[in-house]
């Protein structure tokens, strides 16, 4: 079976203006590997090594929400599991704007999974992106925003593949990636957590080649 298509479904997210030249003034060797751990100091530390304060705020994904809906035809019967959901936030809204929707969460971070938002606590759990704990076939749709390229290359495929295995009709993930040397020198210093960092060129080609058959797009500062 072919890759699925390149699609931009996170049209409606916010964006905010980066200056890329001052973060990587900033960030140093130390900091990253603060932030790979993705405990407290990720997500609710300095801004040095993550976000900064992660809470929950509405105009996130709910402006979101509706183009994946129309994407993958979800509806009050579907099925989705969220890799790398951290907190649950996307969870919490997909659950809002269609009642009735299955949602499950999976996440690396014990700290990220305790506090997760209230509602989705009973629907996350920690587990590691290359070996999800779920039966074949066990979900319509699977995502992975920024998550996958947060491992190891032989990692990156095996996740790859665990998604693909879970899946029932459909998946989309997002990834670190350049078209060019100038958009590669930008990643280079804007990363913070990413171990995997490959050209578009280079990431199609690895779809293809681990079978994967879900939808995908690109993080380029």
């Amino acid at each position: 079976m072919a890759v699925g298509q390149e699609v931009d479904l996170l049209v409606n997210y916010p964006r905010p203006k980066r200056d890329v030249d001052s973060r990587a003034a900033n960030k140093t060797p130390e900091d990253r590997a603060i932030a790979r751990r993705f405990d407290k100091e990720f997500f609710d530390g300095d801004r040095r090594t993550g976000y900064g304060g992660f809470t929950y705020h509405p105009r996130f994904w709910q402006p979101t929400i509706p183009v994946f809906q129309r994407h993958f035809g979800l509806t009050g019967g579907s099925s989705v599991l969220d890799v790398g959901c951290a907190k649950g936030f996307m969870m919490h809204d997909l659950a809002a704007l269609i009642p009735g929707i299955t949602v499950k969460g999976i996440d690396v971070s014990q700290y990220a999974i305790t506090n997760a938002i209230e509602d989705m606590r009973p629907h996350v759990q920690v587990a590691d992106a290359t070996r999800l704990p779920f039966a074949d076939a066990s979900f319509d749709v699977v995502i992975a925003i920024n998550t996958i390229h947060n491992l190891e290359l032989d990692g990156v495929e095996e996740s790859l593949r665990e998604i693909e295995r879970v899946k029932r009709r459909g998946a989309f993930v997002t990834v670190d990636a350049y078209r060019n040397d100038e958009e590669k020198c930008r990643m280079d210093a804007w990363n913070l957590t990413a171990r995997t960092i490959l050209s578009v060129a280079d990431w199609q080609a690895l779809f293809a080649r681990v079978g994967y058959t879900g939808d995908y797009y690109w993080f380029i500062p």
